[in-house]
């Protein structure tokens, strides 16, 4: 049986969840707390990050929560290396709020960051979301990350590097940026909910991202964000 999302006796999804970090309790308390809800299960665990990688690799889990540090190779890496596979989405775990790893972490195209003091009701929640195809980190806390950690690096190539962008497009894009909902952006730009739907659908696909978090983040380093100025 593979760790993606089965069927569970009621004939409700599970989503299958893969946990990764070295300490043994918090790991512990993490596989109670997925066992114990309907609608969850543990598809395995990872002390380190090389295993984490491994076991997502072989049980193709629904969404990975993974330690940021954890010993030899650590989370950022395990992320890099799932991701690449585009077969399960990432929650990073982290003991600090807003810390030097978000950015990195997102910009790899992790669905989000999870604090390690979450109560049981916000990690059931952010991994629903997660396997809903949305990111997990709200609108408020997005627009906070991209001010704080999103300078654009010299001399590397971004996703937008080529791509040719409607005025429209650039104009939903920069509302997402904002920390916008999709309704806000709709009645913002005089559009309709689906139309707004339709424009990110079409931007994950020709930007290769996978979240409205990771489309922010990646406007925000190609300097996408900044009005022109009228001369």
């Amino acid at each position: 049986m593979t760790g993606s999302p089965g069927e569970g006796a009621r004939g409700h999804e599970v989503i299958g969840v893969l946990l990764a970090d070295d300490d043994d309790r918090f790991r512990g308390v993490y596989r109670k707390l997925f066992d114990r809800t309907e609608g969850f299960r543990v598809a395995g665990e990872a002390a380190d990050g090389a295993e984490a990688a491994r076991l997502a690799d072989a049980l193709r889990p629904a969404v990975a929560l993974l330690d940021v540090q954890m010993p030899g190779t650590d989370g950022l890496e395990a992320a890099r290396r799932i991701l690449g596979a585009r077969s399960t989405r990432v929650i990073m775990l982290t003991t600090f709020d807003l810390d030097e790893y978000v950015y990195e972490a997102l910009t790899l195209g992790a669905s989000g960051f999870l604090l390690k003091n979450a109560s049981p009701p916000e990690v059931l929640q952010a991994v629903r979301t997660v396997h809903a195809g949305n990111a997990m980190l709200a609108p408020e806390i997005t627009a906070r990350l991209l001010r704080r950690f999103a300078p654009q690096p010299p001399g590397r190539r971004h996703a937008f590097a080529g791509q040719v962008l409607s005025e429209r497009e650039v104009q939903v894009i920069r509302s997402v940026a904002r920390g916008l909902s999709n309704r806000q952006i709709a009645d913002e730009l005089f559009l309709s909910v689906e139309t707004v739907r339709t424009y990110l659908r079409r931007m994950f696909a020709k930007l290769g991202v996978n979240d409205r978090t990771h489309l922010a983040v990646l406007a925000h380093e190609a300097g996408l964000l900044h009005e022109p100025r009228n001369r």
